[in-house]
């Protein structure tokens, strides 16, 4: 049995919560928050009497600790996740990783300097959907064009209706590491052009439309809005692949259509875990001495930089290479980062993280 301390207690929080206790291999020890009568409040509901504390210091300092689930705002991911490596406790992240490729490579190497494995929570490759999509395109060699439409119009409200980049920094990062996932490769490059339809109610831009280009000569694009007015995707989007020889669909929930020569087929779904048990299920078997998670940092680092690249393309109007973006971040990291972590960055012999 394994404890577990939550760090933020507001709505993913609680959908951690009863994650978490659904499970009989790991327990809820102790719930963070800088609102601790929010997380009372969260715990009340379900009738549970736990300890709370205002900082992670505290939670660590008061009791033990196997794993700590990072579920704060974006900008506090870099704090709270280190405070949990340095102690030595395996950290399983929210998305993003951190709030800037910048934070990230310094939180690489801080898990590289510990010992300590730290993995985000990419939940949305967890679905039935998104394996049997990915496995009707194996028999065709994998897609060499993908596409992704995203629209939808949530209002969240809070620290997103106010982010420069809502759409791409807090949403296109599922979509982005689900493109990932399906081609099996990485980016080398991106052109993205960003915008806000008349209608929108954030400050930022909430719309977009991005084309990366992969190490393997896949194309991936991608248009979204979060302002969307009816006819709505799927959360996990609206997808087709093209490959040699067939093509495939998946309506982002439980439909995947393929094609080859013959008639068009409707693909079977595995038997999978899904969304956050699918994401727990992956970490615990990495403790227990199983594959690396895929959302471990050395991976997932990619997908933030694939949301930082498409930022920066939206801001200069040009085409980014990752190998660029990788060294400017590389640069500012070790100036930035603490002593020992900076050396650790230093002793890289390039600015992209090797998998380990």
């Amino acid at each position: 049995m394994r404890d577990v301390v939550l760090v933020g207690a507001g709505p993913m929080g609680e959908a951690w919560i009863d994650t978490v206790s659904r499970r009989d291999d790991v327990r809820l020890a102790a719930v963070v928050d800088l609102r601790p009568d929010a997380a009372r409040d969260a715990l009340g509901r379900r009738g549970m009497d736990l300890p709370v504390f205002a900082s992670l210091d505290d939670a660590l300092a008061g009791g033990s600790a196997d794993i700590v689930l990072n579920i704060t705002i974006p900008a506090a991911h870099l704090a709270v996740s280190s405070t949990a490596l340095r102690a030595g406790v395996p950290v399983l992240s929210e998305k993003p990783l951190t709030e800037t490729l910048t934070e990230g490579l310094e939180l690489t190497a801080l898990s590289e300097l510990t010992g300590t494995l730290i993995a985000t929570s990419q939940s949305r490759r967890f679905s039935r959907g998104i394996i049997a999509f990915r496995d009707a395109l194996r028999p065709y060699g994998g897609a060499a064009q993908l596409s992704a439409r995203f629209f939808q119009n949530p209002r969240f409200g809070g620290f997103r209706d106010e982010m420069d980049s809502p759409l791409l920094r807090d949403m296109a990062i599922h979509t982005f590491d689900q493109a990932r996932f399906l081609l099996g490769d990485e980016p080398i490059r991106v052109y993205c052009e960003e915008f806000s339809p008349p209608w929108s109610w954030y400050r930022g831009d909430a719309a977009a439309d991005a084309v990366f280009g992969f190490a393997g000569g896949a194309r991936f694009s991608y248009s979204g809005s979060w302002c969307a007015d009816g006819l709505m995707t799927s959360w996990n989007g609206d997808w087709h692949a093209s490959a040699a020889g067939g093509s495939a669909t998946w309506d982002g929930e439980t439909t995947v259509r393929v094609q080859g020569s013959d008639e068009p087929q409707t693909a079977a779904l595995p038997d999978a875990a899904e969304g956050l048990d699918g994401a727990l299920n992956e970490f615990l078997t990495a403790l227990d001495g199983g594959a690396s998670p895929s959302g471990e940092v050395h991976a997932n680092i990619w997908s933030l930089a694939m949301v930082e690249g498409a930022v920066a393309s939206s801001a200069t109007g040009r085409p980014v290479e990752f190998a660029e973006l990788f060294a400017d971040a590389h640069a500012r990291a070790v100036d930035a980062a603490p002593a020992d972590v900076s050396a650790v960055l230093r002793s890289w012999s390039e600015p992209v993280p090797r998998r380990t």
